[in-house]
Parts: structure tokens; C-alpha cells; sequence
């Protein structure tokens, strides 16, 4: 067999194979004596059609077959012979097939370019200090506040700003003749809400329980909901209830009623460490994003467009995932996803090359995955999702996602291998 690998650029290339005609034809023998089993011609029994004739009736479908066949194994073979290997599945083209001569045809391919990690030592990383100040744990306690607040009734006066009250309301847009009434009944609104239409706070406040208003609201031009901006609607409210957000006393007892403290300090304390320990997590993201973008620099070669894209698609998935677990239907989400995917693309060109480069890193050093380390992390995976772990491998299998599962997992013993030889300095 013949092959030559001709440079288009530095990632992409043309493989030219030619196969010789006697492989060619044992293989054109060997499909024609499948058809002859199977061939139905008026004339011959069943398995008793001479070859010739069947070439001649099948010779299309046998010679499609025998590139189906050969193709793959030639393509394997020459890869193998010149140590270069594809990023992805190549592109057959020129596709020529002939009884009595050579097999040939060219497979267009993209390589990863070649990539110098250099000296690890020479990368300096700056890890941002960790700090937590007694603001941000006041914060955290007036939100735990926020959340075990208490409503009681009130009595004996109106509603003010800040009260939840439990109203029938209708609504009618003014304007149009053929607009309908909305009537809503047993209602809760919180008197202040950002979520409350312009104007509203104002004309409900004072009212009593069991008193009735009716009044109108013009909606400012630059509102929100677009189908009101501009318009006028005329409101009906009832009040049946008033109620009052009354919060706990920031005291031992508020601590214990959390858990297991027994004094409002033992509670300070633990959101304190749980900060500490959150603004530590975010210092590790930080250093390894700051290694990522010192890693992708040091590639200047183009990287492949294949491996570019399938990046963005990744990216894509991912946020159509986050979308659909915040109940948000990505196709009525009004996005532009060609937009979308453009704004990916520098990113995704940043994050091809630092995975070039941990890749190298990893052969280099010898860094391998376990097949017991693909089994814990389908563990892990299978119990964030409330699945089984064969369920999940299924899955993966299905999908191809082992292989990058595996390559994940390879990257991320580079970074740590990485990270325990860089520079690291203290911001």
C-alpha cells in the first residue's frame, strides 16, 4: 500500500492512499462470492449464479462495499506507519474504484500542532488572600433572619410598606373595548416588592381589612413587560388579611433553634469558617484559572477548527442544561444562538490550547487514569444525579463520553501536577 501525507497548514492534512489491485480484487472476490450466496436471478438456482454475472448485475453496490471495507483498514494502517494521529474522524474524498486497478482515495484530516509546555518552574501564579470580614458574616445571619421570619395578623390599622396582605384583586386593561377582567382571589402581595407594578404600593397603602379601592395605574414607557408599557390599567383590591414580617432576635436561642449551636458566638463562628472555606475554593478556581490562561499562551500555533467547535458545542450543552434546570424553555428564551456560539469562540480557542497543553504534560510525565479512577468518578457523578452508576456508564457509553470522561480526568492529574511544581506566590 502507498500512502503520502501532504501539509495543507500546520493542523490540517491530506492523506493520498493508493491500494494495490490484487488486494483490491480479493476483496471484489470476496464480496461478489456473498452476493452469489444471496442473488435471486431468473434462470440460476439460488447459489449457483456464476460470479461474472453477478458483478455485472450488483457492480455498483459490490464496488461500494469493497471501499467500505478497505477504506477504513487502509486509513488505520497508514496513520499507524507515519505516527500521526487525527483529532478527529477523517474526511473521505476522491473516492476511485475500479475493477483491476489500484484503490485509491484522500483523507483530510486535522492534528493537534506540536506544543512545548517549557519549563514548568518558570510559571508564576498569584494566589488572591483569603479573607472574611465581620460585614460579610453579619450579612450571612441577617439573611438566616431573613429566612426563619415569622408573619403574624395585624390589628387595628392599615397596611404599611412592608406588610403581606391577602387580597381579591381585579384588573382590566384601558383602551381597548375587548379587553377582559382579570380576577384573581385569596391573593398574597407584599406591600414593597420590587416585583409590584408602578404605583401600586402607594394606592393600597392605609387601607383596612375588608375595605375596597378602586383606582388606575399608567405604566411608564420603558416597563418591563413590554405588552404594558405605555398603557393604563384599572385595579380592584380588596384587602382580607394584613400580616407583618416579624424576625427573630439575633440571640442564642435564634442559634439554637438553627441547630445544633448552643450560643449565637458557636453560630458566628461556623459561618465564618464556612467563608473561609468558600473564599478558599474561590482562590483555588482563581490559581487554576490564572495556570489555564499561562498555559494557552505558550501555544501560538493554530489550533484545530474540529476541536475548536466541539468545544463551543460543549459550552452550548452546558448552558442549555442550566437553563433547563431553572425551568427556562432554551427555545422560547428569545437568545440569538448564532450570537451566542460567536461569543464562545475566543474562550473556546483559549481552553483547546491549555487542554493541548496538559495533554502534553501528561505524556511527558507518564500521568495515567485507572480504570477504578473511571469507576469513582461514575460513582460520583451517578450520586449527584440520583442515578445508578450503570445507568450512568450506559449512558456514557452510549453517548461516546468515556473517552472524555478519561481525558477529563488525565487533565486534571496535569493540573495538579502542574500546580505542585509552579511558582506560587501569596497576592
Amino acid at each position: 500500500m502507498k500512502s503520502e501525507v501532504v501539509d495543507i497548514s500546520a493542523t490540517r492534512k491530506d492523506l493520498v492512499v493508493e491500494i494495490p489491485p490484487d488486494v483490491v480484487q480479493a476483496e471484489i472476490d470476496r464480496v461478489t462470492r456473498d452476493y452469489s450466496r444471496a442473488a435471486r436471478i431468473p434462470g440460476f438456482r439460488p447459489g449457483k449464479v456464476p460470479p461474472r454475472i453477478v458483478r455485472q448485475r450488483f457492480r455498483d453496490q459490490i464496488l461500494h462495499e469493497v471501499a467500505h471495507e478497505l477504506i477504513p483498514r487502509a486509513v488505520d494502517e497508514a496513520l499507524r506507519e507515519r505516527g500521526v494521529e487525527p483529532v478527529d474522524t477523517p474526511d473521505i474524498r476522491d473516492v476511485v474504484v475500479r475493477e483491476g486497478e489500484p484503490l485509491r482515495f484522500t483523507a483530510s484530516f486535522e492534528t493537534a500542532p506540536p506544543v512545548d509546555p517549557g519549563d514548568y518552574a518558570s510559571i508564576t501564579l498569584r494566589r488572591p488572600p483569603v479573607s472574611v470580614s465581620e460585614e460579610e458574616v453579619d450579612r450571612v445571619l441577617a439573611r438566616l433572619r431573613e429566612r426563619a421570619a415569622r408573619y403574624e395578623p395585624v390589628e387595628g390599622r392599615g397596611v404599611e410598606p412592608g406588610d403581606t396582605v391577602l387580597v381579591d384583586l381585579d384588573r382590566r386593561a384601558l383602551g381597548s373595548p375587548d379587553a377582559e377582567v382579570e380576577r384573581h382571589t385569596n391573593i398574597s402581595v407584599e406591600v414593597g416588592a420590587p416585583a409590584n407594578p408602578p404605583g401600586f404600593d402607594e394606592a393600597v397603602a392605609g387601607m383596612h381589612v375588608g375595605e375596597s379601592r378602586r383606582f388606575t395605574l399608567t405604566y411608564p414607557d420603558d416597563y418591563a413587560i413590554t405588552e404594558l408599557a405605555g398603557g393604563s390599567v384599572e385595579y380592584g383590591v380588596t384587602v382580607r388579611g394584613i400580616k407583618r414580617r416579624v424576625l427573630p432576635e439575633l440571640d442564642d436561642e435564634f442559634a439554637k433553634d438553627l441547630g445544633t449551636f448552643e450560643t449565637l458566638e458557636a453560630l458566628r463562628a461556623r459561618v465564618q469558617a464556612d467563608l473561609e472555606a468558600e473564599a478558599e475554593r474561590e482562590a483555588d478556581r482563581e490559581l487554576r484559572a490564572d495556570l489555564l490562561r499561562q498555559l494557552a499562551a505558550r501555544v501560538t500555533a493554530e489550533v484545530p477548527a474540529s476541536l475548536v467547535e466541539r468545544e463551543i458545542d460543549r459550552r452550548v450543552e452546558e448552558f442549555v442544561r442550566r437553563l433547563l434546570e431553572q425551568r427556562i424553555d432554551p427555545t422560547q428564551a428569545n437568545i440569538n444562538w448564532e450570537e451566542f456560539r460567536e461569543r464562545q469562540r475566543g474562550p473556546a480557542v483559549e481552553a483547546v490550547k491549555s487542554a493541548l497543553v496538559l495533554d502534553e504534560v501528561a505524556r511527558r510525565e507518564g500521568l495515567t487514569v485507572t480504570a477504578e479512577d473511571l469507576e469513582r468518578e461514575i460513582a460520583r457523578h451517578a450520586e449527584r444525579t440520583g442515578r445508578t452508576a450503570a445507568a450512568v456508564r450506559a449512558r456514557l457509553e452510549r453517548e461516546g463520553g468515556i473517552s472524555r470522561l478519561y481525558a477529563g480526568l488525565r487533565r486534571e492529574r496535569a493540573i495538579d501536577f502542574l500546580l505542585a511544581h509552579v511558582r506560587i506566590v501569596r497576592a
